[in-house]
């Protein structure tokens, strides 16, 4: 069998979950990971017959991808921001989206405070899952102080192997925002980012089934008579824990932005700046204490 003609049963094979540029998506990934081909290596060496072991390997995770597992879980892996991470049922795999919110921050970070060249940037990551929006921002912003929390022990032993892969030192607590007893209280960020839970329960029947099948709920769904829960709470953190003209970032639920600025806005931040994404989704807040 040729490059090609897997390529083909691939996206046969996987048209009831995916689309076809999906599935091409897919099976390119996969190729990345058994054969190390990247898109290139695929369009020059597209006619080239597959050794039998190599067929095997990628005839094995088709046959995965169909029961509905994502391909991230499958390999163990994703790149986000051009970095590779270690994913698995833990953990959200990482989107594009959230991608622009690191661009962002990287962006914003340059005009910020004015702090002594002794002092550190700091910046704490809320809910951080596998650890993709703190070891991003270290790894791009190496002259700061990044701290990251989150409630679940398994996603926080995944974010340390993703912060060792990386080769980049963040501080990894655990904790729950809604409830937090941990001495973060008692320092002062210059940058607090948080990409919380905000799906409501009655947009369940919108996400993808793969999605819901396979990624952690706790990470995903708020209640419908409760969706900012986390924000407020966020917000009110952050109100107390930044310094004076610090920053706060979320990632937000595209329905719900209007709420979310008047939200901030209530709690008493300026100059909110609502950004959609690539799709033109209102996706992005920024504000500033």
């Amino acid at each position: 069998m040729t490059l090609k003609d897997l390529a083909n049963k691939f996206i046969t094979s996987l048209n009831a979950i995916y689309d076809e540029d999906e599935a091409q998506t897919i099976y390119l990934i996969a190729l990345e990971h058994v054969l190390k081909y990247r898109r290139a290596d695929y369009l020059l060496k597209k006619n080239e017959v597959i050794s039998t072991e190599k067929l095997n390997k990628l005839e094995a995770i088709l046959t995965t991808l169909q029961a509905g597992k994502p391909i991230q879980y499958i390999i163990g892996e994703t790149i986000f921001y051009g970095l590779p991470f270690k994913v698995n049922p833990s953990v959200l795999i990482p989107r594009p989206e959230t991608e622009e919110l690191v661009e962002w921050i990287i962006s914003a970070s340059n005009s910020l405070l004015q702090i002594p060249n002794s002092q550190p940037l700091t910046i704490l990551d809320i809910g951080t899952g596998s650890g993709c929006i703190a070891i991003a921002l270290k790894k791009n912003l190496p002259n700061t102080k990044v701290s990251a929390i989150d409630i679940a022990k398994d996603s926080l032993v995944t974010a340390k192997q993703n912060a060792i892969l990386n080769e980049v030192e963040v501080e990894f607590l655990q904790d729950d925002i809604l409830k937090s007893q941990y001495a973060i209280r008692n320092t002062q960020y210059a940058i607090i980012v948080s990409n919380p839970p905000y799906v409501t329960e009655n947009e369940k029947s919108s996400i993808h089934e793969n999605v819901i099948a396979n990624e952690p709920h706790r990470a995903l769904f708020v209640s419908n008579d409760n969706p900012l829960i986390f924000y407020d709470a966020i917000a009110d953190f952050a109100f107390t824990n930044l310094m004076p003209n610090g920053l706060l970032f979320f990632e937000i639920n595209e329905y719900l932005g209007k709420q979310t600025v008047e939200l901030l806005n209530h709690k008493g931040f300026i100059n909110i700046e609502l950004r959609k994404d690539m799709q033109g989704k209102d996706r992005m807040i920024c504000c500033r204490k």
